[in-house]
């Protein structure tokens, strides 16, 4: 099943001069701004953490340009859609509300669903949770379960606990405030500067990020210094375009979606075993892409929850980032996968 770039022969579409427009539509209970362009069959593509719809400035031209409706949104707490205030306002009920009253008010009854990262386990859950609105679903960079439980009676934060410590990034994020200051005043000391670290260690060009806190040090420190001049896959502007969103939004908004997992992992009892009924596809960059279990079932073609996986795509030398550092090569997977349904 795991298809390396490379070994086969790869259609790379010409970009076209699609306008991307924007508008915030009232739905859910909150005010959700999306970036559009296209009509045809709906495409949501969904962005993962810390990023916005801007992570896909690439795929909404080029899947416009081959005939679909390509929708973009903020999710909730992200750029420039509403911020609620409470932990709660978060759960995977919220996320995946959101997104079947997105397409409610598109005028649409099922859409294909593509996400990165958390966007991914979103795409992957509504999948599960409401498979009548699901036409397909791809997932890039995260697999279709959040958390591979060691021990299944223990919750997912304190299985991530007894194995990594408190010093990992998502037991580290349970407590409300602590991290959100720590990104807050790096933010307003030098936005571009923290947007340059996050990004930069995630991707190929960066040392990799083992979600690890150093002792005595901050989750800041947890991230490589970056160069002045970043790796080709992202230019200045881009770096100052996701500081502006994120100095409206802040962070707290982000991780409070981190804050929700044993509390997702309550909520999503009734669908968890559900198998993804819709076609999918996954792409993974290849220095993540064994990282976890759940991708290695995948890649193997040996995943029982997706039983209608036609492929699963390793691209070699590609960080976490995989759609903003691989373009031409996602969009040509992408639209490939959507002309074949």
């Amino acid at each position: 099943m795991d298809d390396q770039i490379g070994h086969r022969p790869l259609t790379v579409p010409d970009v076209p001069a699609v306008e991307i427009t924007h508008r915030t539509l009232q739905l859910n209970g909150l005010r959700m701004h999306v970036a559009e362009a296209g009509t045809g069959p709906l495409v949501l593509l969904l962005h993962g953490w810390p990023e916005t719809w801007y992570s896909w400035r690439h795929q909404i031209p080029a899947l416009a340009g081959a005939g679909y409706h390509v929708v973009a949104p903020d999710q909730r707490g992200y750029g420039d859609t509403d911020v609620p205030e409470r932990v709660d306002d978060y759960t995977i009920e919220h996320l995946t509300d959101d997104l079947t009253a997105l397409m409610d008010a598109l005028g649409e009854e099922k859409a294909v669903v593509v996400g990165h990262d958390w966007g991914s386990l979103v795409a992957w859950e509504l999948a599960k949770r409401r498979p009548e609105r699901v036409e397909a679903v791809v997932g890039l960079s995260a697999p279709d379960r959040f958390h591979h439980p060691a021990d299944p009676s223990a919750t997912p934060v304190a299985g991530w606990r007894a194995a990594l410590g408190d010093a990992f990034y998502i037991v580290h994020f349970q407590e409300p405030g602590v991290a959100d200051a720590v990104f807050a005043a790096a933010l307003e000391r030098d936005p571009l500067g923290l947007v340059r670290r996050l990004m930069y260690s995630g991707s190929a060009a960066g040392p990799g990020w083992n979600g690890m806190i150093p002792e005595g040090g901050t989750i800041i420190d947890s991230y490589a210094e970056a160069p002045e001049t970043f790796p080709g896959w992202a230019n200045e502007q881009d770096i100052k375009t996701y500081a502006a969103q994120f100095e409206r939004s802040g962070f707290t908004g982000g991780l409070n979606w981190y804050r929700n997992v044993d509390r997702n992992w309550e909520l999503s009892a009734p669908w968890r075993s559900n198998p993804v009924q819709a076609p999918a596809l996954f792409l993974v960059g290849g220095r993540e892409a064994y990282a976890v279990p759940a991708n290695q079932e995948l890649i193997s073609g040996a995943s029982s929850s997706v039983p209608h996986l036609r492929r699963t795509v390793v691209l070699p030398g590609c960080g976490h980032w995989i759609q903003q550092e691989r373009p031409a090569e996602v969009n040509a997977i992408l639209i490939e996968f959507l002309q074949s349904l």
